[in-house]
């Protein structure tokens, strides 16, 4: 089994350059568009998959923990298909309230199709808004996938207005590697077998993979704590559930 990734305080990135899915770093962005392209008509059934069905409720309940309330304007960033923006409006915010980002063409046109929000083209890292424009910010399991993590979360405070609150949902890497092991086997050869049985879609399956490999490389919790207050939040506290979910909340 491989040794856990080893990163410094100073690290930018999320995760080493991963070129065993491409060949130099300057080609992971035009990967990860293709893959998340290609499977975007999957992600909500495989999202739903991977969380054993617990994902809707996961996320409504972090939301509702981390103080999103009607009338709060809230950011919904790597918004993808609208998992985290459509809990949102199940917890009564409006249509109107909820901004949505990605990078991903394909991810935005199915969002589209079922939230009815104001949906936005762009990266974490340079948000096309103004200074103190939102209540709340949210990111649902896309932490993995940028590229600074300094850059993101600066951009987050910038955003924000004072007392703005951040919501992040990663999935880490577990501490046990009996749990590590299973994880990677349910990852790399369980889940792409169903997927082949239900969409016969190449690009997901190597999107499992490639999500595996983001969470198995990842830098550790520790450090995107540290990350958040070292971009000036406050009140920066990681929440745990099981051995891989972790929520992490910051204030502005």
């Amino acid at each position: 089994m491989p040794a856990g990734p080893s990163h410094s305080a100073a690290t930018e990135r999320p995760h080493r350059p991963l070129t065993e899915f491409y060949s130099r770093p300057s080609e992971r962005p035009e990967y990860i568009a293709h893959l998340f392209n290609s499977s975007a008509q999957y992600y909500d059934w495989i999202s739903s998959v991977l969380a054993f069905g617990s994902d809707r409720y996961y996320r409504k309940m972090a939301l509702r923990k981390a103080g999103l309330a009607p009338g709060m304007r809230m950011l919904d960033v790597a918004t993808g298909t609208g998992l985290v923006a459509r809990a949102a409006l199940q917890l009564g915010l409006g249509k109107k309230d909820i901004l949505g980002l990605d990078p991903s063409a394909g991810m935005l046109g199915e969002n589209s199709k079922t939230t009815g929000i104001q949906l936005f083209r762009g990266f974490g890292e340079r948000l096309p808004f103004r200074d103190a424009s939102f209540d709340f910010i949210s990111m649902g399991y896309a932490l993995r996938h940028v590229e600074s993590l300094t850059d993101l979360f600066t951009e987050f405070r910038r955003v924000l207005k004072p007392g703005g609150r951040v919501l992040v949902l990663e999935i880490s890497r577990p501490k046990s590697a009996a749990a590590t092991a299973i994880l990677r086997a349910y990852m790399n050869n369980a889940l792409p077998i169903i997927a082949r049985f239900r969409t016969n879609s190449k690009e997901l399956r190597e999107l499992l993979k490639y999500y595996w490999a983001t969470i198995e490389e990842c830098v550790p919790p520790e450090h995107i704590v540290e990350a958040l207050r070292g971009s000036g939040f406050n009140k920066v506290e990681r929440r745990r559930f099981g051995p891989m979910l972790n929520d992490y909340f910051a204030e502005k």
